[in-house]
């Protein structure tokens, strides 16, 4: 399985265009149960029921029937969950003045169905 997600991601270095570029790639369409925003230590729901999009290079997360989160693929710091439930994503947020924000996207279908 990590020989997969690294082959995917294409190397350890996670400042480089072609790791947030593959990243985002790999985020695109995940669907999304409620979207989480920390703001000074505290986590508070922002959002249910949407879905992570790329579009050109821009990335973007939809929920509530609203745009939670857009911003620029290349300055995009992102991580998954160790329970592999969701990612956190920190950017600046061109949708809210540009101001850097923090927020977790919990996936709805998290595990891989066996065929």
């Amino acid at each position: 399985m990590f020989k997969k997600i690294k082959r995917l991601l294409g190397g350890k270095n996670e400042n480089s265009k072609r790791y947030r570029s593959d990243f985002a790639d790999y985020l695109n369409g995940k669907s999304l149960k409620c979207v989480t925003e920390r703001v000074n230590g505290i986590e508070e729901v922002i959002g249910h029921k949407g879905a992570i999009i790329r579009r050109d290079d821009e990335l973007l997360v939809y929920a509530s029937q609203e745009v939670l989160l857009r911003t620029k693929v290349w300055d995009l710091q992102a991580g998954e969950l160790l329970s592999l439930e969701g990612v956190v994503i920190t950017a600046p947020d061109m949708e809210h003045g540009g101001e850097e924000r923090t927020i977790i996207a919990y996936y709805s279908y998290w595990r891989k169905l066996e065929e």
